[in-house]
């Protein structure tokens, strides 16, 4: 046998190896791809795989689990895997379960996400914003605004169930997928709706449950879809929440109101069952009669009167009291308390009812008025003080108002208004009583004489005055016994130029002058000094003598006392004082004066 012969016979280890190399050289198999692999055994925790390389490959058991559902495999089994090295460091085949499956998954995924189809899945984890789903290897997010139709605060009975879901959104690239639930829900649903939709009619009356409430409604099941019966459709009556006539859970009647084929909206009513308590509303309650209701509800503007179950009738805050005005309404009632009222309107049309309170009590005003007519003096405490006048408190709780122009016949009434304080207890007379707009006037001024009437004073009288204040200009006086004021300018203070000085006169002497001026009208005198002497003047020597003889005024006055005195004709006390005055030189030279101004 030659040499060669021998050879082929018996080959060395090195003609092994080569046939070996040349056999994975001819073999399909590289890395990154999908092949097939046979399990020869199960070891711990690993599955041994053989694809046809040098040695076997190891893969996790758990790589052959999908979420929700249990592990089969046994030796001998073909398993697609995928490899990702033929040898590693230690001379194995480094395989993947999860990798191949991934590749398979994204392949068929891609298909349905052209065609537009559905793909099944399983949420298994939970992450920011949403869940994870394992579609049959590649992993997806599903966000939790598309799980459900409506939000669901437990997803746990949703979690490792088969179910299918709808491709959003797929890039290969990043590995991102995003899947939805509720989109396969909404698209079942709407054909539900639609079939369901059309077995209903509007006024049909069914039974539903009550599914969920809110504070504007409840939505009721009606077997596959929900219908919403409205809170002001429950009942006749006013219902403050649903929740106070309707549990989640209880079977309802209810007719249908309304339907809208596009949206699949229901509007539902309950009260629509019974009869309208507003038929022949206008009979049963007619204007100006009282009936006893419950309070049921209270706002700013009044209070809503229940006066039968389904007809309410609101109280304004105008007619709850005849005196309490801008009064939260809650201070004068309260909810379930039972009064007395009176219609006052009635529009059955807008389903409403006017009602007053105050109606039904006695009106204060009209009280007073009998009470207290015009010009009746009364008496109260000063409630309020306004830039036009003071509010007065009254018996029967009313207010009676005293104008500026009413507090004082002389001063302005800005300046009598300091004389007032809030609680101070005053007399006023009654000027006028208007019912109708609730109104009372008052004044105090008229509690006294107008001094300015009755012919008192008018123009050329003499009159007695009290110096009150003097300045450069001359002198502020007030007039007899009032409270009337006037000012005595400087050049009137006498007809002599040099005793025209104010500094003359101090505060309290008593002078006489003449009014030169009386306008009742703007209620102003003028009184004058000066024009007194010149009258007086004018008097002595119309009944005495002329000044032209030489004698002065008072050798005239003079004489004519002393007739007087010898004829013992007694004067008057009031006369002696002012003859003494006027010409008693001791006392201001007004007669020696005059007499010097009528010789020169």
């Amino acid at each position: 046998m030659s040499e060669a012969s021998a050879e082929t016979l018996n080959p060395t280890r090195e003609d092994f190896a080569a046939l070996l190399e040349a056999s994975f050289e001819n073999s399909n198999l590289s890395e990154g791809s999908v092949v097939n692999g046979t399990v020869v055994s199960i070891e711990n925790d690993y599955a041994i795989i053989d694809v046809g390389l040098k040695t076997e490959g190891r893969v996790l058991l758990k790589e052959f689990q999908s979420p929700g559902q249990e592990m089969e495999l046994a030796v001998g089994d073909t398993v697609e895997v995928y490899l990702e090295r033929i040898e590693n460091a230690m001379g194995e085949a480094v395989l993947s379960r999860e990798k191949a499956r991934r590749e398979e998954s994204w392949v068929r995924l891609e298909k349905s996400f052209e065609a537009n189809e559905r793909v099944d899945g399983v949420i298994f984890g939970r992450v920011k914003g949403g869940f994870m789903v394992d579609l049959d290897g590649a992993v997806a997010f599903l966000p939790g605004s598309q799980v459900d139709i409506r939000p669901i605060r437990d997803i746990t009975p949703l979690m490792n169930i088969p179910q299918p879901f709808q491709i959003l959104k797929m890039d290969r690239r990043r590995g991102n997928i995003v899947v939805s639930r509720r989109a396969i829900l909404e698209e079942t649903r709407a054909e539900q709706l639609s079939e369901i939709v059309q077995n209903l009619q509007e006024g049909q009356v069914i039974e539903g449950v009550v599914k969920n409430i809110t504070d504007y409604g409840a939505f009721v099941d009606l077997g596959g879809i929900d219908g919403l019966l409205h809170v002001t459709d429950i009942a006749w009556r006013r219902v403050a929440h649903p929740t106070d006539v309707l549990t989640i859970g209880e079977t309802v009647k209810v007719q249908v109101i309304k339907i809208n084929p596009d949206t699949h909206r229901i509007s539902l009513g309950m009260k629509q069952l019974d009869a309208d308590p507003w038929e022949g509303v206008e009979a049963k309650y007619p204007v100006g009669a009282k009936f006893k209701g419950v309070v049921t509800n209270i706002t700013d503007y009044g209070a809503f009167v229940e006066l039968e179950e389904g007809v309410e009738g609101l109280v304004h805050v105008s007619e709850m009291s005849w005196t309490k005005k801008n009064i939260y309404p809650g201070k004068i009632v309260s909810t379930t308390q039972e009064i007395e009222v009176m219609v006052l309107n009635v529009a059955p049309e807008k389903r409403r009812i006017s009602l007053g309170l105050k109606q039904c009590s006695d009106n204060p005003w009209l009280s007073f008025a009998d009470k207290f007519p015009k010009d009746t003096r009364v008496e109260g405490e000063i409630k309020n003080i306004t830039e036009f006048g003071l509010f007065i408190g009254l018996d029967g709780d009313v207010d009676g108002m005293v104008h500026l122009s009413d507090l004082d016949w002389n001063r302005p009434g800005e300046e009598a208004l300091g004389d007032y304080a809030k609680g101070d207890v005053v007399k006023a007379v009654v000027l006028d009583v208007d019912t109708e707009k609730e109104r009372i006037s008052l004044g105090i001024k008229q509690l006294s004489e107008d001094p300015m009437s009755g012919g008192r004073f008018k123009k050329g009288a003499t009159v007695t005055c009290e110096v009150t204040e003097t300045n450069d200009n001359g002198i502020e006086v007030r007039i007899g016994d009032t409270d009337m004021t006037a000012f005595i300018r400087r050049s009137d203070l006498s007809r002599d130029r040099a005793e025209q000085r104010p500094d003359r006169y101090a505060r309290g002497d008593k002078v006489d002058a003449m009014i030169t001026r009386f306008d009742k009208a703007a209620r102003k005198v003028s009184l004058s000094i000066k024009a007194l002497e010149i009258a007086d003047e004018k008097e002595a020597v119309a009944q005495f003598g002329s000044t032209d003889s030489g004698a002065s005024l008072g050798d005239i006055l003079g004489a004519a006392i002393t007739e007087a005195q010898s004829d013992d004709a007694a004067p008057a006390a009031g006369e002696t004082a002012d003859a003494g005055k006027a010409d008693t030189p001791g006392e201001d030279g007004d007669g020696a004066k005059a007499g010097k101004k009528a010789k020169a």
